[in-house]
Parts: C-alpha cells; sequence; structure tokens
C-alpha cells in the first residue's frame, strides 16, 4: 500500500525519504503545476544525514491525480491541514488511515469530526528538521515518534514499515496526554522565546516567570484529566531548554521568517481549554495577548 505524502516541509520530506529509501512505495501530494514541476527539475528530494546528502526520485501527483489513497501522511502545518486533505477528499478510500503530523491540539479533532470514515491517527514527533533550501531537507535531530488513535487503542499492522524505514515508532494507548504535555511545553517556551527574542538557553534569565507559567498549565493539564502530563512538568521545560540551549523555537524561526505561527492550536487552544473549565489562568491569557500583539506588530496573523 503507497504511502501518500501531503506536505513536503521539513517532517514530510524526512518520513518521505526514509519510507522510499527503504524501498517502501511513496508519492508525494505537490500544491500546484509550478511546485510540481520544480519539483521535477530538481531530480526529487534532498535528505542531508549525518553530512552526507542522497538524492530521492519519489513520484509526485497533484491532488486532483486520479489513483485512490488508503494511507495519508499530513504533514502541514495546523492551520493548512484541513484545507489541504479537502483537496483530496475525493480520492479518501472510506477506511483511508490519516496519521496526522500537525502542532498543538484542535486540527486534529477537527479532521477527525470531518472525515468520520477514515481512521485517524495522531502523531506527537521529537524529531528534528530543517529545510536548507525548498527541496532539501537537514536530519537535525533524532527523537521518537508516538502515534495513537483516541477512537481505537488497537494499532495498525504497518508499523513494522516504520521501523524497516528507520523511523523510530511507539504506539501509545494515551496519545492525547502525549500531545498534552507537548502542547504544555510549547506554551512554555515557544512565546517567550519570540517576546524575548531569543535562543531557548537564554530563557533561563526568566525562571520565576518561566515558573509561574508551568505552574498554570500544570493546573490547566489536571482540571482537563491530564495528571500523566502535568506531572513533573516544570522540570521537563527546564530539561528541554538545556538539551536545545542553542536552539531558536520553532515559532521564533516562523516570526523571523514572517511566517503565520500556529499560535491558534497552543496558547489559543490552552487559553479556550481553561475558559471552558471556568479556570482563570491570568499568566497564561497575559501571555497570549502579548504574543498577539506582537504578531500584530510584525504584520502576522494573531490566530
Amino acid at each position: 500500500m503507497s504511502w501518500h505524502i501531503l506536505g513536503a516541509g521539513s517532517l514530510g520530506s524526512l518520513w518521505a525519504t526514509r519510507l522510499a529509501r527503504a524501498g517502501l512505495p511513496v508519492r508525494l501530494i505537490l500544491r500546484n503545476p509550478q511546485r510540481l514541476a520544480q519539483y521535477q527539475a530538481a531530480g526529487g528530494l534532498s535528505l542531508v544525514e549525518n553530512g552526507q546528502s542522497s538524492l530521492h526520485a519519489i513520484p509526485a501527483e497533484l491532488p486532483d491525480a486520479p489513483n485512490a489513497i488508503h494511507r495519508l501522511l499530513v504533514a502541514c502545518k495546523a492551520y493548512d491541514a484541513e484545507a489541504a486533505i479537502a483537496q483530496v477528499a475525493t480520492r479518501l478510500e472510506p477506511r483511508c488511515e490519516m496519521l496526522l503530523l500537525q502542532n498543538g491540539l484542535g486540527s486534529q479533532q477537527a479532521i477527525a469530526e470531518r472525515w468520520p470514515r477514515a481512521r485517524c491517527l495522531f502523531v506527537s514527533s521529537t524529531e528534528g528538521a530543517y529545510r536548507e533550501d525548498d527541496l532539501r531537507v537537514v536530519f537535525a535531530g533524532r527523537g521518537q515518534n508516538w502515534l495513537g488513535d483516541p477512537a481505537a487503542p488497537a494499532p495498525p499492522d504497518w508499523l513494522g514499515e516504520l521501523a524497516r524505514a528507520g523511523i523510530p515508532a511507539t504506539w501509545s494507548t494515551d496519545i492525547l496526554a502525549r500531545l498534552w504535555r507537548k502542547l504544555a511545553l510549547n506554551c512554555a517556551i515557544n512565546p517567550l522565546s519570540v517576546l524575548y527574542d531569543c535562543r531557548n538557553g537564554e530563557l533561563l534569565r526568566h525562571r520565576e516567570e518561566l515558573g509561574a507559567l508551568c505552574a498554570e498549565l500544570t493546573e490547566l493539564l489536571a482540571a482537563n484529566g491530564q495528571t500523566d502530563a502535568a506531572t513533573g512538568l516544570e522540570s521537563e521545560v527546564l530539561r528541554v531548554i538545556e538539551a536545545t540551549r542553542s536552539n531558536y523555537s520553532s515559532m521564533h524561526q516562523d516570526v523571523r521568517l514572517g511566517r503565520r505561527t500556529e499560535i491558534g492550536y497552543l496558547l489559543g487552544h490552552a487559553c479556550a481549554t481553561a475558559d471552558g473549565l471556568d479556570l482563570r489562568l491570568p499568566r497564561l491569557h497575559a501571555l497570549h495577548r502579548r504574543l498577539r500583539d506582537h504578531l500584530q506588530r510584525n504584520g502576522l496573523p494573531m490566530d
């Protein structure tokens, strides 16, 4: 069964090249004829790993290609994912499996509700990759991928394909806890890195502010039934900051490059959930307002 990859950004390209390298059938779905022509002229996707570059001539097609889709990796940004799937919706088989590789929360639930006949697998990834140029991706940090289905606990029978491709993957029976934990980490680190215009390690100068945010995020997780995700949150935030001290957060990079952020699926989702639970979390809401104001001053969308 072919892997269709929707979203040839950094993580989508990283998955596609490793799957193709393992001899598995892969097809890229590119957004328009211009993008397809550019890809064909380049001869494929380049993967840089351990300083070595390899070119992978993966078949590519447009959203309106005629072949059916049985398994779809959706690697678009959270704010683009639903619209991107809509472009290929007529090609989805009734029991199509969709792997949703989005940051934050909210987009996954919207997709699962809109396409109830598909099996939606949520993915939480700690792997690192960035695009050196448009069709050249650098594997920047080894990590883990957790996959799960909130609606059905049984794992699919193709997880071995990921192992064969060298993609570290673990099936999680509580994927929402994983995603909430990652959301909380991102809410603590990313917005402050933007507001202070700094690398992650420099956030250690703001330990009191970090601690106050972590306390409110812990309260939110616990009130939302995510007690495992709440445990030891501040310690993990500090560990992640230390481990990535020389890096800029993904949100910082988006703002620096004038790109839309995923604020609505991170801080926005956290604040909306708090409101729905009648939780008073003033520091979290204040951070959301500060970040929205900052984005507006930079001419970027506030959601």
